[in-house]
């Protein structure tokens, strides 16, 4: 940790060159900065770390770049409020890729232009975090080999259904549409419950989940997007979930979700969280035995994360974009079939507040449909829906106008 002097101006529309490091302020620390200066830009010279032998001569060298939280005074000038950035507080030191990861490629069958800021997996730090999951992952796709000599048709209709309960009434309906983008509300003891479907699908508790989420539509495509394909389909699928110092160095902590941090339920989850998907295995293993466990828990929620993933690495750089969202959203059937109406990314993109994702008829938005059916019997209200203006003006016949 480290403090650095520096001083600059930062302005809404300021744009960095490249090589610089991104540096977050957060509006808790930054109070006078307007919204579109909460996060900014700071230009500053990538630093050299090196490393010296035993006998004083140089041994390795290699580049790193500063992250920090900028120390900032109010200025007003003519009239006019800027923020002054006077120097860094505490700072973290993020290491870049070996110059042979760096040279740009182009994602097979893609337009999209790729390139890797940090190594995958050697010569990088491994947070205690960063160890745990990939454990956890290694285990569980481990535990899938087991499925060819486990399988049962009982097993096999558990996996099926809780594919359904966890991707779509957990992870599609309740962490996404409704507590990431509130395109519905629901009565408060059916909110819990489906929430509670997310929880088992065993991809974080509800505020974790939706923090990062709310981040990568902030920041979509940028540096400071945690998932974008622009550093790779690797990247964008997983592996950012296996390097928690680069994603909490491009949006810091969970400051984006104050509206559930207050709700002693997602409190509880939070606290409780490892506890529930170890009570499923618990309740799968009593039910039907080793087959149930290993396709009810193991084989169901890796073929959940994936498919989830896949809306964030395939939707990106494979399909096609109806919609100007000035990012790499695209449509893509085969993702929207098995994700039940998530690959439909260029829409969700383009009007992130809609509850409906598949716009045409075609389109198959299955929670969509259930949204749709709650509204009927009068269990969700306030159901939000792009409106014909607003459509109009995203499409790229209106861009090109102008």
């Amino acid at each position: 940790m480290a403090a650095v002097a520096s001083s600059t101006v930062v302005s809404s529309g300021l744009r960095s060159p490249p090589g610089i490091c991104v540096v977050n302020a957060r509006r808790g620390r930054c109070s006078t900065l307007s919204a579109s200066m909460i996060q900014c830009k700071i230009g500053l010279p990538d630093l050299k770390l090196r490393k010296l032998n035993q006998r004083g001569r140089l041994s390795t060298e290699r580049k790193v770049s500063l992250v920090g939280t900028p120390l900032v005074r109010k200025v007003e000038k003519q009239h006019q409020r800027q923020c002054k950035v006077r120097g860094l507080g505490p700072v973290s030191l993020l290491e870049e890729a070996p110059k042979k990861f760096l040279e740009p490629h182009k994602i097979w069958m893609s337009d999209v232009v790729a390139e890797r800021k940090r190594p995958y997996f050697l010569n990088r730090k491994w947070t205690a975090k960063d160890i745990s999951y990939t454990t956890f992952m290694v285990f569980m796709h481990g535990l899938c080999l087991a499925a060819p000599f486990t399988f049962s048709w009982s097993a096999f209709g558990v996996f099926v259904g809780l594919y359904i309960i966890t991707g779509m009434f957990g992870i599609t309906f309740s962490y996404h549409r409704h507590l990431s983008h509130k395109s519905f509300k629901l009565p408060k003891w059916l909110e819990y419950a489906f929430a509670y479907c997310g929880v088992q699908a065993i991809q974080g508790d509800p505020i974790e989940w939706v923090s990062a989420h709310r981040y990568h539509h902030q920041h979509c495509d940028t540096p400071k997007d945690p998932h974008t394909p622009y550093e790779g389909f690797w990247h964008s699928h997983m592996g950012w979930l296996l390097d928690d110092e680069s994603t909490v160095a491009r949006v810091g902590a969970c400051a984006n979700v104050a509206d559930m941090e207050k709700d002693s339920f997602y409190q509880w989850i939070r606290k409780t969280y490892p506890i529930h998907p170890v009570l499923m295995a618990v309740a799968l293993y009593a039910w039907g035995g080793l087959p149930f466990v290993v396709w009810g828990m193991a084989v169901r929620a890796v073929w959940v994360y994936h498919i989830t993933w896949f809306v964030n690495s395939a939707s990106h750089v494979w399909g096609t974009q109806k919609w100007n969202t000035g990012d790499l959203s695209r449509n893509n059937w085969w993702v929207a079939l098995l994700a039940f109406g998530e690959g439909w990314h260029n829409n969700h993109h383009a009007f992130e507040y809609s509850a409906r994702h598949g716009l045409e008829w075609w389109q198959f938005d299955p929670t969509w449909y259930m949204v749709k059916f709650l509204e009927t019997v009068g269990l969700a209200t306030k159901v939000k829906l792009p409106t014909e203006d607003h459509m109009r003006r995203l499409t790229f016949l209106a861009a090109s106008q102008s």
